[in-house]
């Protein structure tokens, strides 16, 4: 199953972060990291006064469903010292979040795939435009369609 996660940090250090992120996706049991985006700094989605967000997304080969990945996921945010507080788009030492995981269209109170804000966010569309830039998003169409009504001015592509 190709999935594709999305990785946010805007707290300590969000560049190494994200980094650990990338490489803790490895160790994910039955799940092997396939393509991993750049880095992309952005302000801040909710309250504006907290530090930028550095984002990058991974493709994933996996043979998890979606519960069992988003389960692994919320163990990597842990370790990597997230308290789920339920406050949204806050700052976060680390966000992990299944924005694709192969055609499946989930509509649940703790998981929506795609991820409901796909559609909208630069900080997703852009990595992953890059790393497949001709991917259809079930349910949505093609990336490329989506990118058009999104503004990507505030991203700062760190590499």
């Amino acid at each position: 199953m190709r999935s594709y996660i999305g990785i946010g940090s805007n707290l300590g250090d969000p560049v190494a972060q994200v980094r650990w992120a990338l490489a803790a996706l490895a160790g994910i049991p039955l799940t092997r990291v396939e393509q991993v985006s750049s880095l992309y700094r952005n302000p801040p989605m909710g309250p504006a006064d907290q530090p930028d967000y550095v984002n990058a997304v991974a493709e994933l080969e996996t043979e998890l469903d979606a519960r069992a990945l988003l389960a692994e996921l919320h163990h990597l945010e842990a370790e990597a010292g997230r308290l789920r507080d339920g406050q949204r788009w806050g700052p976060r030492l680390l966000d992990l979040d299944i924005l694709l995981h192969g055609r499946e269209q989930v509509d649940e109170a703790d998981l929506t795939i795609p991820h409901v804000g796909l559609p909208r966010r630069a900080f997703v569309l852009y990595p992953l435009t890059e790393i497949t830039p001709s991917l259809d998003i079930p349910g949505l169409g093609p990336i490329r369609d989506l990118l058009v009504g999104v503004d990507g001015s505030d991203l700062i592509r760190l590499g």
